[in-house]
Parts: C-alpha cells; structure tokens; sequence
C-alpha cells in the first residue's frame, strides 16, 4: 500500500502527504504503549505508506523510538525524517522555550545520538524563545548544513 506523494515545498523532496507524528507515541500526551508495540506500530505505518515521520526531542523517547526501528529494520534512508527543538525541559517538569543559537547545535547533536543516524531530512524550530532574534536562530540552523 501506499500513499500520495506531495513535494515538500515548492522545490523539496516528495513526501508522503501523510506524516506520521511521534508526539503519541512518546507518552507526550499520556503513558505510551511497550516498545514491541509501538515498533510493530511503525512497522504498519512504514508498510501503509507513511514514510514522513515527525518528531521532537521534546516528544519524550520518540527519537529513541525512532532509532531502535531505523537499527531493526535498516530502512532509514526510505524514511524522510524530521525533527524539531526549541522546547527544552526542566528538572522540575516545566518547558522552557529555547531558540539560541548554541541550544540549536547542542539539541541537533543529542538528536543525531538519540536517532542513530548521520543526518536529518528536515530540522525546524518548534518554538522561538522570544530572546534570540530569528535571523541567529536561522543562521545556527544553516550552519548545522555545513
């Protein structure tokens, strides 16, 4: 099965038109499932079509999901991944808003760890801090490219 592909933007790369997000998966929104089943839950969404999966270093262990499928199944590159920062969590369970330009490297690096991957298709800001003007959140972000 399959399903319809749609350019990213007006010159991006196709995606399917139907993303899979992690935000449920993670216990972002209430306790998640076992593992077993939530990779069993990735693996039907992969075989249906799903292959734009969206995260965020914020939705709990979904990056850490992520990577465990990617390792199984070795289909990474099948995959067009996204990932966001710009929520950090704090010891006492708040969120803080994050947007400089070094919590957009240190969140990219322990990204790439949790996934287990080299790269990210598409990394985007989930929340601005307010600070930080965007132009150095955006420079930050572009520097990761390099």
């Amino acid at each position: 099965m399959s399903t319809l592909q749609r350019a990213l933007g007006r010159e991006g790369p196709q995606v399917s038109s139907m993303g899979l997000g992690f935000g449920s998966l993670s216990g972002f929104y209430g306790p998640p499932g076992t593992l077993d089943e939530r990779l069993d839950l990735l693996d039907h969404a992969y075989s249906s079509g799903l292959c734009f999966w969206d995260l965020a270093d914020i939705y709990g262990d979904s990056e850490v999901l992520a990577g465990k499928w990617f390792n199984r199944s070795g289909k990474r590159d099948n995959v067009f991944l996204a990932t966001k920062f710009g929520l950090q969590q704090e010891p006492n369970g708040l969120h803080r808003f994050r947007s400089d330009p070094q919590y957009v490297r240190d969140a990219c690096e322990r990204s790439l760890e949790r996934l287990g991957v080299d790269t990210i298709d598409l990394y985007y800001c989930h929340r601005v801090d307010g600070v930080t003007p965007i132009e150095k959140t955006v420079q930050a972000m572009a520097e990761l490219k390099k």
